[in-house]
């Protein structure tokens, strides 16, 4: 028993370090994003260059680098971690894109926080597979309307 015990607080301590790390990462991207709206950091070669000219002239980075903070604070307070975890989950695999397709070099980031991601997200599987419904029913009162159209 104490063996296990000590396997669920390790366990615990992980997810605790990979949860934050997670959110300080993205906290610090989102408000680098704010400070450097401005003065945007030098372009690189290419179209990654013209990426990056876009998305900061056009101020979608305060956009994204908006979500980042929220999700980033939210996971660093422990709060509605599941959506946070959605909504990161989104912007990781944004990074992934940008990185195949313009930057390869920047690949190793982005595979870091999908691990820490992964780690994070294991333990609340359970929160985040109902997103995964194929075909969900609507409740209404005491009427749920299956996607077929029949109440029950």
């Amino acid at each position: 028993m104490q063996v296990r015990s000590a396997i669920l607080r390790g366990m615990k301590a992980a997810v605790t370090v990979a949860r934050t790390l997670l959110a300080l990462i993205f906290i610090a991207a989102g408000v680098s994003g704010f400070l450097l709206i401005q003065n945007p950091p030098p372009a690189p070669p290419g179209l990654a260059g013209a990426f990056q000219d876009v998305y900061f002239r056009s101020h979608w980075v305060v956009f994204v680098d908006g979500v980042e903070l929220i999700a980033g604070i939210l996971l660093l307070a422990n709060r509605f971690v599941p959506l946070a975890l959605v909504v990161l989950a989104a912007v990781i695999t944004n990074m992934f894109i940008f990185h195949i397709t313009m930057m390869p070099l920047g690949l190793p980031a982005p595979l870091v926080l999908t691990v820490l991601w992964v780690i994070v997200a294991w333990p609340l599987r359970s929160y985040l597979v109902p997103l995964l419904v194929q075909r969900p029913s609507y409740q209404f009162g005491d009427i749920a309307i299956l996607e077929t159209g029949r109440t029950t």
